[in-house]
């Protein structure tokens, strides 16, 4: 089945660290003279996944740059286990930079990283709503990390047994069609 999608480059805003400040959400990364870049992953869900680009990943749960500049001398790439979900536009800035191997290099295998990045984020939730459950020493090493859980009332409705239902429209995001422009809020994707 082939998953429809859009995708764009933006840093998160002040705003985002503002509500999600990092004595309280410690595995969200946090520069403190700059947000990071990211990824805008949008499945035509009713939210949007980004994925941090970072200099150092020292685990598999991301996608490594190789023939780029920065991998010459760091484990740079896309990681997956810092990824935040976000409803809010606002917590969105157009002023991301990166640079322009490491942009080519993602848009070279932009199919495969929205790929690895959704599985990534549908392992956690088919582990949280007891579809798939985890090894306790693979949950361990794969999502002790991550910032997903801090984002669990979003992925999930909660009803009053406690039981995580997965929001209705993640199932008709692989069936969405994409116009060749796509308004996220007052921010349009190209």
């Amino acid at each position: 089945m082939h998953l429809n999608y859009c995708y764009q480059v933006y840093k998160l805003s002040s705003k985002f660290y503002q509500d999600y400040p990092h004595d309280q959400f410690p595995e969200i990364l946090e520069k403190p003279t700059r947000g990071y870049n990211c990824i805008l992953i949008d499945c035509h869900s009713d939210y949007f996944v980004c994925v941090p680009f970072r200099s150092e990943i020292r685990h598999s749960n991301g996608f490594h740059f190789h023939a780029t500049n920065r991998s010459r001398s760091h484990r740079s790439g896309l990681d997956y286990s810092k990824m935040v979900i976000i409803t809010d536009t606002d917590y969105l800035d157009n002023n991301a930079i990166i640079d322009r191997d490491e942009y080519r290099a993602m848009i070279d295998n932009i199919d495969r990283i929205v790929k690895e990045a959704l599985a990534y984020l549908t392992t956690y939730i088919n582990h949280k709503n007891g579809t798939e459950i985890l090894h306790p020493k693979r949950y361990q090493r794969d999502y002790s990390k991550s910032a997903l859980p801090y984002f669990d009332s979003i992925l999930f409705k909660t009803n009053p047994n406690s039981e995580y239902q997965l929001h209705d429209q993640q199932s008709k995001a692989a069936n969405t069609a994409l116009d060749s422009e796509y308004q996220i809020g007052n921010k349009k994707l190209i």
